[in-house]
């Protein structure tokens, strides 16, 4: 539609090739009003769909439109060219800026000097008016399209970064949630396998039963699928899902009971700071986790103060331990810290002194010694 508007420059050229003295030059004039008409509006289409010319190509789109307007002149005159006001809103469709400029300095340059030095013609300063004005109209519209574009990839980039640390929140509360639930279901399934391996059956006062012997098999085969559960679980899409202090409190000393770990838990979470308790929360939840799948430990100790969560345990360490979880930067750890960051917490893994892992989430120690100058005025 905008190629269609910028076609009434050429109504009077083309009236007045339609009247030229002979055939010869009302084809030749038709043919130049036509072919002009298509290079401009190849090349106004093709920059509105985005795709740049090469400077190559903007040279010969640009030369091609001056010899159109040269056959249009041969034909009809100095209304001829008009066609130049063509040429000069190509230049600055198709060229660099620069090279935009200096086309269309030279081409109004031509305007202005051209029908005054050629006999039989007026100068029309009318029409050097309309080239540059329309080439300051076109410069205007380009500008304004290509912020629009970068707008545009800018917005598909900000798209993309939000769905990449989506995925991030999704795969951290996937390792959070589902973790902990399946490593707690693979310790029972172990356990059971061993109480089965220990009946009386198993021993040798009686022969096996098939049953039993079934039920071994698909005990077994529950410890296989929660573990391959455990290494292939990427995909879920699940929303935040809220933890509290009190609760992971009893489900680590559950979890503790049924792998026959001794722990040592606090009884009450009273002390500890309303907006510390979440990350506290999500803490237990992740050195739970990896007491029971990684520290191959017998003993747990969980200290609880109102700055910070200690969880200790006589396990392999950090140097010994599965490097995932152990202090080697896993996925728990990350998102254990990210959450943990944004309250103004650390987290902090190192030797404990029970002889395995320590992971403490606490106050830095600035903050602390600061509020603990306060507490004592």
């Amino acid at each position: 539609m905008l190629a269609a508007i910028w076609m009434v420059f050429l109504a009077d050229p083309l009236g007045d090739v339609l009247a030229a003295p002979t055939v010869t030059s009302r084809v030749i004039g038709v043919g130049g009003v036509a072919a002009l008409a298509t290079l401009f509006a190849w090349s106004l289409v093709r920059y509105w769909a985005g795709r740049t010319p090469t400077p190559r190509t903007a040279v010969l789109l640009v030369a091609g439109e001056l010899v159109c307007v040269a056959l249009i002149v041969l034909a009809a005159g100095q209304s001829g060219l008009a066609g130049l006001v063509f040429a000069c809103v190509t230049a600055m469709i198709v060229a660099s800026v620069r090279a935009g400029l200096v086309t269309v300095a030279a081409l109004v340059l031509v305007l202005l000097v051209l029908p005054r030095v050629v006999p039989g013609w007026q100068p029309t300063d009318s029409l050097v008016l309309t080239a540059a004005l329309a080439s300051l109209a076109m410069f205007g519209f380009r500008q304004a399209t290509e912020r629009n574009r970068a707008l545009h990839r800018t917005q598909e980039e900000v798209a993309a970064l939000a769905a990449a640390q989506e995925r991030d929140r999704i795969a951290r509360d996937m390792h959070d949630i589902l973790g902990h639930s399946l490593t707690v279901v693979s310790v029972k399934a172990e356990l059971a396998g061993r109480l089965l391996h220990s009946d009386p059956e198993h021993d040798g006062a009686a022969e096996p039963t098939p049953e039993a012997g079934r039920a071994r098999n698909e005990v077994a085969e529950i410890q296989t699928l929660v573990r391959s559960t455990l290494a292939d679980m990427r995909g879920m899409v699940a929303g935040e899902r809220q933890v509290t202090l009190a609760g992971e409190l009893a489900a680590a000393r559950s979890a503790f009971d049924v792998a026959g770990i001794a722990a040592d838990l606090p009884g009450a979470v009273d002390e500890v700071a309303e907006e510390h308790r979440a990350v506290f929360a999500w803490a237990l939840r992740e050195g739970t986790t990896n007491v029971l799948r990684h520290a191959a430990a017998r003993r747990a100790a969980v200290t609880l103060t109102s700055d910070a969560l200690v969880i200790d345990d006589d396990g392999r360490g950090i140097h010994q331990g599965e490097p995932a979880s152990s202090g080697g930067g896993g996925n728990g750890l990350r998102g254990l810290a990210e959450r943990a960051r944004a309250v103004g917490l650390v987290v902090q893994t190192g030797p404990s002194p029970l002889g395995g892992l320590r992971l403490a989430v606490r106050v830095p120690d600035d903050e602390a010694a600061q509020r603990g100058g306060e507490e004592r005025a």
